[in-house]
């Protein structure tokens, strides 16, 4: 765990991005590439760009493994994966505030701990599985504050319905998040290469001036120590590994895992305040 303070002017945009997973040949190149240029470019208005990466950037995966296949007796070994993720993040290491280490980096911790090399290497903060990011104005005002864990568990849902399925995967992933710190606006976790926000949800009250009825909606500001869990802004930051190959078959395909949207997300703030936490799909 690894708490984090950082100045940021009033008008920014975070991409909260991971599960790169380097090395794998579903991992999607070219997706990588419009990370970077979106990241090097004006976003709605707003070129002031930062990044948090939440791990797995490598595949990592070794002959003992029980992810391993024969088709990664093709795939570079994870020495060679750390140094091309090293150097694919050249052009947007200058924005990065942190860096979360995986569950794939975490498996070879036998052979040290890959994920704060590769920091080191690029210059960036370790965040370690799991931090927490206050982010101050210029005047070294709070703003918000940011949990971010690479996080463990899955998230599914079974039901039928489509509606029901995206309300299941919602209410699941704020039950993961909504416990560990009640004083973050933003929480995230990646790991299942999902991409989807909650968003906070507002409830209508009634109230009197002493003369007539009036309405209101629930509203908090966000540098307090104690936001409800309802006013919160939750996601899960999606991946860039594909589910199918052709001709080989990867880990998640024999899982049976279903596909999902490739990813990242944009954390949109202007005039202090956060506008919107927003899926950017690829």
């Amino acid at each position: 765990m690894k708490l984090l303070k950082v100045q940021l002017t009033s008008n920014h945009n975070i991409f909260i991005f991971g599960d790169k997973h380097e090395g794998s040949i579903l991992s999607s190149g070219a997706g990588w590439n419009k990370l970077c240029h979106a990241m090097n470019s004006e976003y709605d208005g707003c070129s002031n760009n930062y990044g948090i990466e939440g791990g797995d950037d490598i595949e990592a995966i070794m002959a003992d493994d029980s992810r391993f296949s024969a088709d990664k007796l093709t795939q570079p070994l994870p020495q060679e994966q750390m140094e091309k993720a090293v150097k694919i993040r050249q052009p947007i290491k200058h924005m990065m505030i942190v860096k979360l280490q995986g569950n794939h980096e975490r498996k070879l911790w036998r052979f040290g701990d890959i994920m704060e090399k590769m920091c080191e290497d690029l210059g960036v903060n370790y965040g370690t599985y799991s931090c927490k990011v206050s982010v101050v104005d210029s005047k070294g005002q709070m703003m918000f504050k940011i949990f971010d864990t690479h996080g463990f568990k899955g998230i599914t849902s079974t039901a039928d319905d489509p509606i029901r399925r995206e309300a299941n995967k919602r209410l699941i992933l704020k039950r993961h998040l909504k416990r560990k710190f009640n004083d973050c606006a933003v929480m995230i976790k990646h790991h299942t290469h999902k991409l989807f926000v909650s968003s906070p949800e507002p409830e209508l009250y009634l109230y009197d001036d002493g003369k007539k009825i009036k309405q209101g909606y629930t509203n908090t500001p966000y540098d307090i120590e104690n936001i409800p869990e309802a006013l919160r802004w939750y996601g899960n930051a999606g991946s860039f590994l594909t589910l199918f190959g052709k001709d080989m078959s990867g880990y998640a395909e024999v899982f049976e895992l279903d596909p999902v949207e490739l990813g990242w997300l944009v954390l949109k703030v202007r005039n202090r305040k956060i506008v919107s936490l927003e899926p950017v799909f690829i």
